[in-house]
């Protein structure tokens, strides 16, 4: 009988989709991932619920679930015999869910500000602490900011938690196997040992990964496209476009992790230059600053786009919407033609444009696609808003915990706190 794929041996950050297990010993820890990765993707849920999801009997998801408890990684409410009999006849089902004591550090740089959030198991987002730096900061700057922030959440979070590590959404070409990042044009970093660096000033194992390819794990984690099995996702921030493609259910990565830079995608000849020095991309084409600059507003207020837009539009806006709607139209077009999705996710201030000209941007796709192709995709948003680069920060570094729960060897447990204080569900 052959044993079926590990999930520690998947190439990339991606989702541990809940897969059917095996009732051999020798199987137990990809079994125990199997459960736990399902509680932690899907939520709650019984112990019968559980070997449905995993394809396991009733007795041996009852072991699995007792020995995650055990680890502190899994939790079941208590309830009086009254609770259940009020509800139902016979034994009350109990859910099993993740334990809120295990966490994990996001970390996402940005151009002006420096993001970082607290993520439990179950992609829940416990606290979000936002720096402004004012200008953009060497790797070295941002890692000691990054740090002292980190030290300062340590110990904040309960006596008896536990920290996984840290995950970093980097705005550029970031390698998988060290987490150094090659090109990040926006930061001015080239060749920079950013989880190194950051794993030696805080004491944590740390990833890093492009910040697009997070957005869309976190995406096809926790939003809406958990069943999409080819995804194209752009999302725009402050003069760049990231993008990530998922084909099959997995994340394409290329040799080095370095695939998926589709805001350098050329759709003109000539033209203005990009973050990265090319001329006539998607990035250099369609830009946020371009379009608040339209509104009248100060670039500083980017988050009111979506209000704005949502208003009576004057004809310079208007201009400027079309033009880039048509920039990005033509882009997605030939992306459709090449990957074949069945679902594109806009971020950021592109889904702003999504939502101000949604028939118009479909229209120019259909103009530069062929239609047997476009006519199942759905464009959307994202579901997780503006948190989705920390929740996929964290999953990436939860990824060691899911596919060896057993192995305590991710356990790091947090300095003592004093007794009052908690990470409360804050942003």
């Amino acid at each position: 009988m052959q044993e079926p794929e590990d999930p520690a041996d998947r190439e990339g950050p991606q989702r541990f989709r809940a897969v059917k297990g095996s009732n051999l010993d020798r199987l137990r820890a990809y079994n125990l991932s199997a459960v736990l990765t399902s509680l932690h993707h899907d939520g709650p849920r019984s112990r019968s619920g559980l070997a449905t999801a995993t394809g396991l009997n009733r007795s041996t998801v009852t072991i699995l679930v007792n020995e995650l408890i055990d680890l502190g990684l899994a939790v079941e409410p208590v309830r009086s015999p009254d609770d259940g009999a009020k509800k139902s006849v016979g034994r009350p089902s109990v859910d099993v869910d993740v334990s809120d004591h295990v966490f994990a550090i996001a970390v996402a740089p940005e151009v002006d500000a420096i993001r970082v959030g607290v993520v439990g198991l179950g992609g829940r987002v416990r606290k979000i602490i936002h720096y402004d730096t004012g200008s953009v900061l060497t790797m070295r700057e941002t890692v000691s900011i990054a740090s002292v922030i980190i030290q300062g959440i340590l110990t904040m979070l309960p006596e008896n938690a536990s920290v996984v590590g840290v995950g970093v959404a980097v705005p550029g070409l970031t390698n998988d196997e060290d987490g150094s990042v090659s090109l990040a044009p926006q930061l001015g970093w080239r060749s920079e040992p950013l989880a190194s660096e950051l794993r030696d000033a805080t004491g944590l194992p740390v990833r890093a990964a492009n910040d697009a390819h997070l957005g869309l794990l976190a995406e096809i984690s926790f939003g809406g496209s958990s069943h999409a099995g080819s995804a194209i996702y752009l999302y725009g921030g402050a003069n760049r476009i990231g993008g990530g493609i998922m084909s099959g259910g997995h994340l394409l990565k290329g040799s080095r992790g370095y695939a998926g830079e589709l805001g350098h995608f050329r759709i003109r000849s000539g033209g203005e230059r990009d973050s990265a020095g090319l001329q006539g991309t998607l990035e250099s084409e369609v830009n946020r600053d371009a379009l608040v600059d339209s509104l009248g507003l100060d670039r500083r207020d980017f988050h009111r786009l979506d209000e704005e837009l949502a208003r009576r539009r004057s004809p310079r806006t208007q201009a400027e919407i079309d033009r880039q709607i048509d920039a990005l139209g033509t882009a997605l077009g030939t992306m459709v033609t090449i990957f074949n999705p069945d679902l594109i996710i806009l971020g950021g201030f592109l889904g702003s444009l999504l939502d101000a000209e949604p028939v118009r941007l479909r229209n120019v796709i259909a103009r530069e696609s062929l239609a047997p192709q476009l006519s199942a995709v759905r464009i959307v948003r994202p579901t997780l808003g503006t948190e989705n680069l920390l929740i996929g920060a964290a999953e990436l570094a939860f990824q060691p915990l899911l596919s060896d729960p057993g192995n305590t060897d991710w356990l790091v447990r947090a300095p003592e706190a004093e007794a009052d204080e908690h990470i409360a569900d804050t942003r």
